[in-house]
């Protein structure tokens, strides 16, 4: 009975276009990503991009826990618009903590199984990035959802594996030789691992989504 009579108040639908603006967000981060770990002399340039995105997802999200909290009818649980955003976030924000390793490091070349990592990235930005606008319609939408839901948790995997054989390659070249860039190494490697782990909590949180109101 609540759920009928919710239905026929008017709803807060700003919050669709603030998801869909944070995902473009992230995708324009991720694909900056991809492109600073092909290496090369525009290193910096796609770094200094990447935390420009960042606080750009920042004031994204901060508009939408404000919206939450201002809002009488929201389009679903408000805990779970809170968690969905915030998950968003997190991936952009590991993207960031990747940058200012790099930084640190200096690094300017980065291992092939890093660059395919990259790829992950962007692939789990887009997918996520093409369920958002679909929550404005969970029930028309569901099947797709739920299929995008998996396709991240596959992109996940490959990441894994991705990670696992570039920590092996780095050992075998500088586990005993080079010390420093193997830990160097390992460190990028575990953070681009995160940003696509924080892509599969999206993923959690759109599958949790639809099971709530399907």
């Amino acid at each position: 009975m609540m759920g009928w009579f919710r239905a026929l108040l008017p709803r807060e639908d700003r919050f669709f276009d603030l998801f869909a603006q944070h995902s473009r967000t992230v995708v324009s981060a991720a694909e900056s990503l991809q492109a600073l770990l092909a290496g090369g002399s525009d290193t910096e340039k796609h770094c200094r991009r990447i935390v420009e995105l960042e606080n750009e997802a920042d004031n994204i999200t901060r508009e939408v826990l404000l919206a939450v909290r201002r809002s009488f009818i929201t389009p679903f649980d408000r805990g779970d618009i809170k968690d969905l955003i915030m998950s968003m976030d997190d991936a952009i924000d590991m993207m960031h903590k990747a940058v200012k390793t790099i930084r640190l490091f200096e690094q300017t070349s980065f291992e092939p199984r890093m660059q395919e990592m990259g790829v992950t990235v962007v692939q789990a930005a887009k997918l996520v990035a093409e369920a958002i606008p679909l929550l404005s319609r969970i029930g028309t939408n569901a099947s797709r959802l739920s299929t995008i839901t998996e396709e991240v948790v596959r992109v996940e995997g490959r990441s894994d594996e991705l990670h696992e054989q570039g920590l092996k390659d780095l050992f075998r070249r500088h586990g005993t030789g080079n010390p420093m860039a193997y830990i160097i190494g390992s460190e990028i490697y575990g953070e681009l691992e995160k940003v696509v782990d924080r892509f599969e909590d999206v993923a959690n949180e759109i599958s949790g989504i639809v099971i709530e109101n399907v």
